[in-house]
């Protein structure tokens, strides 16, 4: 191997946004790419999947001792718990369980790349300050985003690498059996809905119907991430990713059902949790009778994230101008980005 060939280390590769990020990085043929997961994945062209317990520190001791060329790491890893206390300890543990690990071996080591998110402003707990600037204020913790990053920039002095954060909005792209991917939870809505022959409701808070939101596409945050990571002045600085545009639901919700040919009703408040609970008959049913790719339901129904986002009854946003400032300015109209998914969903037959 080349000593100037740039190697990515992707922890969390199997995710909407570490399965994306790969993908980019093998498509610019300038990267030597190693996924981390707990599931590994099929090795191919010059991607190659490790599967490891980062929670675990002897495991990631272990798993990770032979990857001394890694030049650049790109954490995008997530374990989810039942409180936002909870989530602190395993989030921060696999962060630094990775870099205790590749640091001491991979002296070519440039930069650490992090994924955040709007928890970073509080978005999570209640209406905040809109739209969202890197510098605004912190919030009273728990919060891993926020240690995370904290952890590297306590790290960080002295070191040969730099870091940067990106904290993109609801990201949307291919991914199955990932907890938080809106865009295949609405096509699986959807569908279901057209399979038992009733209009498409919006089932969030009244308030969600008319608020302001963003998306961030996973193709456009792939491009990003790549952005931050080689861009000498973006080291250790925080950037928000998103489309680049805002919608309110009342006028995107009539584009999703279009493209499934469904009718659209008032809004229902309801618990999708609760209520597509028992639709994995129906979903298996569908599969069959489209003779669809045989996806378990548990892969395409995060239904516990989608009531999260929708029940967002206040603006959610976040001011982008730092990233175009520093000279990042790709952008995405989410109407089509939703339309492309759905499509590519379509054409891997997860969908009918």
């Amino acid at each position: 191997m080349s000593r100037e060939r740039k190697v990515a280390l992707v922890v969390g590769a199997r995710g909407v946004i570490g399965g994306n990020l790969v993908d980019h990085l093998e498509s610019t043929g300038e990267w030597d790419v190693i996924g981390l997961s707990r599931r590994g994945g099929a090795d191919s062209g010059r991607v190659r999947h490790v599967a490891v317990d980062l929670l675990d520190r002897d495991d990631a001791g272990a798993k990770l001792s032979g990857l001394t060329d890694v030049t650049h790491i790109f954490y995008a890893a997530y374990q989810d718990r039942p409180t936002w206390a909870e989530l602190v300890p395993p989030n921060v543990a696999m962060l630094v369980n990775t870099v205790d690990a590749i640091e001491p071996i991979a002296p070519r080591l440039e930069h650490i790349n992090l994924m955040q998110g709007y928890k970073v402003y509080g978005a999570h707990l209640g209406p905040f300050k809109t739209p969202a600037r890197e510098d605004d204020p912190p919030h009273m913790p728990p919060e891993f985003n926020v240690d995370q990053q904290q952890f590297l920039e306590r790290r960080q002095p002295g070191s040969t690498w730099t870091w940067s954060a990106l904290r993109p909005s609801v990201v949307c792209g291919f991914a199955l059996g990932n907890p938080m991917n809106l865009a295949v939870l609405l096509a699986t809505y959807a569908s279901i809905a057209k399979h038992l022959d009733v209009p498409l409701r919006f089932p969030g808070k009244p308030g969600a119907w008319t608020s302001l939101v963003e998306m961030t596409d996973a193709t456009l945050l792939a491009e990003a991430t790549l952005w931050a990571a080689t861009t000498p002045e973006c080291a250790n600085q925080a950037f928000n990713i998103t489309n680049g545009d805002l919608f309110r639901w009342q006028d995107m919700w009539p584009v999703i059902a279009d493209y499934f040919d469904l009718q659209t009703a008032p809004p229902l408040p309801l618990s999708l949790d609760d209520v597509m609970a028992d639709k994995e008959p129906v979903w298996d049913e569908i599969v069959q009778q489209n003779q669809l790719e045989p996806t378990p339901y548990s892969d395409v129904s995060s239904w516990q994230f989608g009531d999260f986002v929708l029940a967002w009854d206040y603006d959610v946003i976040a001011d982008g101008s730092k990233a175009r400032r520093f000279g990042f300015h790709s952008f995405v109209d989410t109407r089509e980005m939703f339309v492309r998914i759905f499509d590519d969903l379509r054409t891997r037959r997860i969908i009918p």
